[in-house]
């Protein structure tokens, strides 16, 4: 096969565990509407502002790649019920989101980062909504190319294709590394791009599709496995 000539990365679940910062960004966000919205915080606590967000969700199935709109029509909604002002949108999603981009990364991340980014063009390529420069990272990547930014998410063709674009490379020249099988691992194979699957949880692959090229446990890992197979 061609060599490696590039990295594409998922973000969420691959770099940092998602769930955590997102209770902290729900936590962030109630806190603003504590003070700025109350009506809205008693009528919308987490749990039900949560719902509110998986009754958008499941509205508008147009908006499955825009996660920063259908959190914004979500507040909207939430604002419209209480009686508060829809202008308080855009402040509460800020909210929202600077704690959604203070992420906490696997230990393993930054030095197996700054060893891949000294060797291979890195491009990240994500479902989600994270500010890549706002993390701290951006710094090792060319860009990142987002499912909002591109109208279509993973594991669709279109979304590869663009970072692939970006690259300017063949699509067999590219690794795509992330921690979903059927978006990360299924979604390269189905774009021509090698994949490396991320198994930090010591899960069971998925019977029903092709295998990774390449599975390891964590991103020091598969910096060895690129020192050693992509020189």
């Amino acid at each position: 096969m061609p060599a490696i000539k590039a990295l594409s990365l998922d973000l969420d679940d691959t770099l940092w565990p998602i769930w955590p910062i997102i209770e902290r960004a729900e936590t962030a966000l109630h806190e603003f509407l504590l003070v700025h919205a109350p009506a809205t915080a008693a009528q919308f606590p987490i749990p039900a502002m949560r719902h509110v967000r998986e009754q958008i969700a499941q509205a508008h199935p147009e908006l499955a790649h825009d996660f920063t709109a259908q959190r914004k029509l979500s507040l909207q909604h939430a604002f419209r019920l209480s009686g508060e002002s829809e202008a308080l949108v855009d402040p509460a999603f800020d909210a929202f989101f600077r704690a959604r981009n203070d992420v906490t990364l696997y230990e393993d991340c930054l030095p197996a980062l700054e060893r891949l980014a000294a060797r291979f063009p890195l491009i990240a390529l994500t479902n989600g909504n994270a500010d890549l420069q706002r993390t701290g990272i951006g710094h090792f990547f060319l860009g990142c190319v987002s499912a909002r930014d591109i109208g279509h998410a993973k594991p669709h063709a279109p979304i590869f294709e663009a970072t692939r674009r970006r690259l300017d490379l063949d699509a067999a020249q590219i690794l795509h590394v992330g921690d979903d099988p059927w978006l990360d691992v299924q979604g390269a194979h189905g774009a021509g791009f090698r994949s490396a699957w991320i198994n930090r949880t010591e899960a069971v692959w998925p019977a029903d599709i092709a295998a990774a090229h390449v599975t390891v446990t964590d991103l020091t890992q598969l910096a060895d496995w690129l020192e050693e197979n992509a020189a």
